[in-house]
């Protein structure tokens, strides 16, 4: 018969949710099998390391580090109380990805002695996960990114702006740009730029809406059709992107690789063909560049 501490060991491992254990000097203690798959670190690669050894390294949607000053893990450890936030770990593969957290302090005898953390794929882009899954088969996504290809782009946008004729309907589009990155290409190769790729990619994925639209445009430059959005709202959803991009990272032979994007946004016009949508866009996206890159541009 297995014992208590293995039954224990099967059931959290068999959670969707992944699980850590820390003890008072916030070493991981417990990694389980979800907490595997959410962040692509093996147990084996954390155990007796602290999460903030550049592992999940916890940002708000501010961009600021929780791990140096505002980690929940800490504050439980200190005074016993559970808390809850909505943060973002960094994953493996360098892109940020939003997870709730849930946090709880561990007693033996009356003192605490560690912390529990439950955190959850806190991703809103179920839905439009499920469409590219749909649009495989009709080869309208890019095989490196895993987004929709620049066909399929372009095709939406057409629908999009006919929608505005007869409706009315609002919307936008980013046109996304990654800084430097023949840079990255010519000092790592052309491997690790797929990697910083797909690291862009899916950090904008992952902290999309599930009714936007995400696309490599070709090379390095992206395009996202955001839906029902006024001018604000545009420049906020376009700066948080390129926030979380900044902040997202890939480490290659003990270097820390990450890039910044310049962002070209512009809301769609009655009488905007696809051409038209796109130039603009992608002059706003230079401007940003001339006004020394890592910025957004709106007009």
């Amino acid at each position: 018969m297995e014992t208590d501490e293995n039954f224990y060991k099967i059931l959290l491992d068999n959670l969707y949710d992944g699980i850590y254990f820390v003890d008072r000097k916030r070493r991981i203690l417990y990694w389980n099998k979800g907490a595997e798959r959410l962040t692509g670190y093996k147990s084996s690669e954390v155990k007796g390391k602290r999460c903030a050894d550049n592992i999940l390294m916890h940002i708000n949607e501010k961009g600021v580090v929780m791990c140096t000053s505002e980690c929940p893990l800490a504050k439980a450890l200190i005074d016993g109380r559970l808390r809850e936030a909505e943060l973002y770990l960094h994953h493996k593969n360098g892109q940020r990805i939003p997870v709730l957290i849930r946090v709880a302090p561990i007693y033996s005898d009356g003192k605490i002695i560690g912390a529990v953390e439950i955190f959850t794929d806190n991703s809103s882009n179920i839905t439009f996960r499920k469409k590219l899954k749909d649009l495989e088969r009709l080869a309208l996504t890019d095989p490196l990114t895993g987004l929709a290809n620049r066909r399929y782009i372009e095709m939406k946008l057409d629908i999009k702006l006919t929608e505005k004729r007869k409706h009315k309907s609002s919307f936008g589009v980013l046109f996304i740009d990654i800084d430097h990155f023949k840079r990255i290409n010519d000092e790592f190769g052309h491997e690790v730029g797929d990697e910083i790729l797909r690291m862009v990619a899916n950090t904008l994925l992952a902290n999309s809406r599930p009714f936007d639209i995400f696309g490599r445009w070709g090379g390095e430059e992206f395009v996202a059709i955001i839906d029902d959005v006024n001018k604000d709202e545009l420049c906020s959803i376009a700066e948080r992107f390129r926030l979380f991009v900044e902040k997202s990272s890939i480490i290659k032979k003990d270097k820390v690789i990450n890039v910044t994007v310049s962002i070209g946004a512009t809301l769609a016009k009655k009488e905007d063909s696809m051409h038209s949508l796109i130039e603009r866009a992608d002059k706003l996206m230079y401007m940003s560049k001339n006004l020394s890159r890592n910025r957004v541009s709106f007009g």
